[in-house]
């Protein structure tokens, strides 16, 4: 390819990732603060803030002033390459403190995978232990607050803090916001990036205050102040990593009823929660989408709780594969009625964790039977709104399909008729619909070629997971969801897999945070020449 016919200025795309690069020395600062603290190693941060600094500080260099050449295909080219980049800088604390330990992170795959679903908010998992003991608080923390940093979106807190990405911020952000678009609430869109960041970092300090409040009145025996605030930097971005070996399932029901709502807040358009909080609610429960999230949302959570309290739900004692918590069956089948707040609070617990893909857990669902599960691996493909943390296809995509669908049918029987696709009033441009119905596709070709691929790789190594136990991993990781059943469900991990299957799903964790297409236009021809 020559370079006078090359379209896409990406030295102005690796000026502007230099940036990104350099401002991450910053939150790897808190961590290193902390370790200093707990009198732990500093070196893994020490070390990983030289390096992104070092090469962040090269990168700036390729280009005098990237803001002015900054287009939509420099902006694609920038937040793909930014989300790999800062997966690998969140790979160095992992690699360095598990230097001369059992540390399963220690290895490459390992490291990369885990630093990927971080940022990714995705919350899969090859920790072969977690706890204090095993790592350092600080590092945890690390762990944690990659989460955060990516659940708003890395890009969309560059926009907002740095002058040189703000004046292409617009395209970043198409590129960057999870969904088909999010509105602008300013009239500068370095000023909407700040105003959805301010609303963002406002609940995670609400959340954390309320979980310490609990520890404090007694309720909540566990909830530190470090664990609080390890737990709202993963809630808000629905994130789901936990310190706790046991994820949610470690603290009491008072706990797991405080992070309900701000999971269902995750995973709702930021945009929408500014206007409620701003005064006008009406935006709110006006919104098409929001109720259809809600609705979706208590559908699943009480169909589960339904298929628990009458038995159904529950897997036989006794039942061969992954291994249970057989106490959590006995206890529910010997006092249904004794265990209906309990049964109830499961069931909205796993489907909002799920839906919006946070992926924590309070109870090990590998006891629930297949029906059960089934409904919360069709839950891995909804998603939370357009404009929220959340992964997956998103509602309103699904909304748009539907009623596309439905026009079409129509169409069939009336062929003559022009039938716009609306919602809630209003009219969806045709290219949006084409868009949304493309990605969707798309979406779903990604889902099923993953699968064969990890299959057949585990095939290759002589891995005995079942079907689901595969399929739940690639909607997992291409959703951003976490766990998946089996022998990847809620308590265990997915260090089984050989390095090839873990570095597939580290592919699928980071084009499915970018929605695909910023990723994939990347191979085409057209992209780079046309």
């Amino acid at each position: 390819m020559s370079r006078a016919r090359l379209r896409v200025d990406w030295r102005a795309a690796i000026a502007l990732l230099g940036r990104v690069l350099v401002a991450l020395a910053v939150p790897l600062g808190i961590p290193l603060v902390l370790a200093f603290y707990y009198g732990s190693d500093p070196v893994p941060f020490l070390g990983a803030i030289a390096v992104t600094v070092a090469v962040g500080g090269l990168c700036t260099r390729v280009h005098d002033d990237p803001g002015g050449s900054l287009g939509h295909r420099e902006g694609f080219l920038m937040v793909a390459l930014t989300w790999f980049s800062v997966a690998l800088v969140g790979t160095i604390p992992y690699l360095v403190a598990g230097m001369g330990t059992d540390s399963t992170l220690a290895l490459p795959a390992n490291a990369l995978f885990e630093s990927m679903s971080g940022f990714t908010t995705t919350g899969a998992t090859v920790m072969g232990e977690i706890s204090f003991e095993q790592h350092s608080r600080a590092l945890l923390l690390w762990r944690q607050l990659t989460q955060w940093l990516g659940g708003m979106g890395i890009v969309v807190l560059a926009v907002a803090i740095l002058p040189e990405l703000s004046v292409g911020g617009a395209q970043l952000m198409d590129a960057e916001a999870p969904g088909p678009g999010i509105e602008k609430l300013t009239p500068r869109i370095a000023e909407t990036a700040r105003v959805l960041w301010l609303a963002y970092l406002g609940f995670t300090l609400l959340e954390a205050a309320l979980l310490y409040g609990l520890h404090l009145a007694g309720f909540a025996d566990g909830m530190t102040l470090y664990m609080s605030v390890a737990h709202a930097l993963t809630t808000l971005p629905t994130g789901g990593f936990s310190p706790a070996a046991r994820s949610i399932e470690a603290f009491s029901a008072a706990v797991q009823w405080v992070i309900i709502p701000f999971m269902v807040v995750a995973g709702t358009n930021f945009a929408l929660i500014w206007h409620a909080v701003s005064g006008e609610p009406d935006h709110l429960f006006s919104d098409t989408e929001f109720k259809s999230y809600l609705a979706i949302t208590g559908l699943v959570g009480l169909a589960i709780a339904g298929m628990l309290f009458t038995g159904s739900g529950l897997e036989p004692v006794g039942t061969t594969g992954a291994s249970f918590d057989a106490g959590y069956v006995e206890a529910l089948r010997g006092d249904v009625v004794g265990n209906v707040e309990r049964i109830v609070r499961d069931g909205l617990f796993q489907a909002a964790s799920i839906v919006t893909t946070t992926g924590y857990a309070n109870v090990d669902f590998n006891a629930w039977s297949a029906p059960a599960q089934y409904f919360l691996l069709a839950a891995m493909f909804v998603g939370g709104s357009a404009g929220s943390t959340g992964g997956s296809v998103k509602i309103i995509r699904w909304l748009v399909v539907g009623k596309a669908l439905k026009r079409e049918l129509f169409g069939a029987v009336h062929p003559e008729a022009v039938s716009p696709v609306r919602l809630g009033g209003t009219v969806i441009d045709e290219d949006v619909v084409h868009s949304i119905s493309s990605f969707t596709v798309l979406y779903i070709v990604c889902f099923f070629l993953g699968g064969a691929l990890i299959a057949l790789d585990a095939a290759r190594v002589g891995l005995g997971y079942g079907h689901i136990e595969l399929l739940s991993a690639v909607a997992s990781t291409l959703g951003n969801v976490g766990p998946g059943f089996g022998s990847i469900g809620p308590m265990n991990n997915y260090l089984g897999f050989p390095d090839t299957s873990k570095l597939l799903m580290v592919f699928l964790m980071w084009v499915g945070r970018l929605e695909i297409l910023p990723v994939f236009v990347l191979l085409t021809r057209a992209y780079w020449t046309e």
